[in-house]
């Protein structure tokens, strides 16, 4: 058996014979193109590799957001325990401002210690998750807040305390000696040199050289060294326009610029300059004026 194949143009005419096993081997190759076009471009094997790299990618994608969400909540419990640990910050300030206000006698109606701050703000309509970020973060800015406020009243009241400390300490009270006795007052006396009258500006304390000298009110040193007539002289300055000195010393223990606070020994009792004898001579200066230091001496403490 034979197929015969006929092809005709105008210029030429061309016949093909094909037996019965050409055509059969022409029909197999056909048939194999066929199925080699209809087959997938991926065997079954590069199919399951494939799922199973995605798979693999999945599990590493959950591995890493199981790290992220243990990290997110780590970082929580550390908020939450930097939260507490504010809170009882707040707490203790409270505690601490309370008892100055009460200590110092002020109005606590003025400070807002142990009151609950003043809070508000719109309502919030977020999602779960960011409105429990916002009330945290919104908590915190709010006791942020309220430290910064607690601290402020702590200065001031810190500010109020230490201006009250200060008058105190400055106030002049006392006498200028631990042991002794008052030998010469204020005034009008007999001038020991020269036997005639003479305007003593001060008070004299004797007693045995050595003996400590204080200071009757706390202040910035002046001066601290000799000065003609008062031999070793230290002055202080009390502020507010008072000043006091304390002449004939035997040593002096301070420097000028020192700050002094009331009672601190500032000097030794001895005999230098014009003096007859181991004294103390006390003088009280207000605005450049010499004032009697006695109603100093004996005022009562406030």
């Amino acid at each position: 058996m034979k197929l015969t194949l006929l092809f005709r143009s105008n210029n030429a005419r061309l016949v093909l014979n094909i037996d019965k096993q050409k055509l059969l081997l022409a029909l197999l190759a056909i048939s194999g193109l066929f199925l080699v076009s209809s087959r997938s471009t991926h065997s079954p094997e590069e199919n399951i590799a494939r799922i199973q790299h995605a798979k693999s990618g999945f599990v590493l994608q959950a591995e890493e957001v199981s790290l992220l969400k243990t990290s997110t909540e780590q970082r929580m419990t550390g908020v939450m325990l930097k939260l507490a640990d504010m809170q009882s910050q707040i707490q203790r300030l409270d505690a601490l401002g309370s008892r100055l206000v009460e200590q110092a006698k002020l109005n606590p109606d003025e400070f807002s210690f142990n009151k609950l701050p003043s809070m508000g703000g719109p309502l919030d309509s977020s999602p779960v998750e960011i409105q429990v970020q916002d009330e945290l973060l919104s908590k915190m800015t709010s006791m942020l807040e309220e430290i910064q406020n607690k601290a402020q009243e702590l200065t001031v009241l810190e500010s109020i305390m230490l201006s009250h400390h200060i008058r105190q300490e400055s106030r002049l009270e006392g006498k200028p000696i631990s042991t002794g006795w008052l030998s010469s007052y204020y005034g009008i006396r007999k001038d020991p040199f020269s036997g005639l009258p003479s305007m003593h500006k001060g008070l004299d304390f004797a007693g045995k050289e050595g003996e400590p000298v204080v200071a009757t009110g706390a202040g910035i040193i002046t001066w601290s060294g000799s000065r003609y007539g008062y031999g070793e002289l230290v002055e202080i300055d009390h502020g507010d326009g008072l000043v006091t000195r304390y002449g004939h010393n035997k040593e002096l223990n301070v420097k000028i610029g020192d700050v002094v606070t009331k009672g601190q020994t500032i000097a030794e009792m001895g005999n230098t300059g014009r003096s007859t004898g181991a004294h103390v001579h006390y003088e009280v200066i207000h605005k450049g004026k010499q004032q009697d230091p006695l109603p100093y001496v004996y005022r009562k403490s406030s």
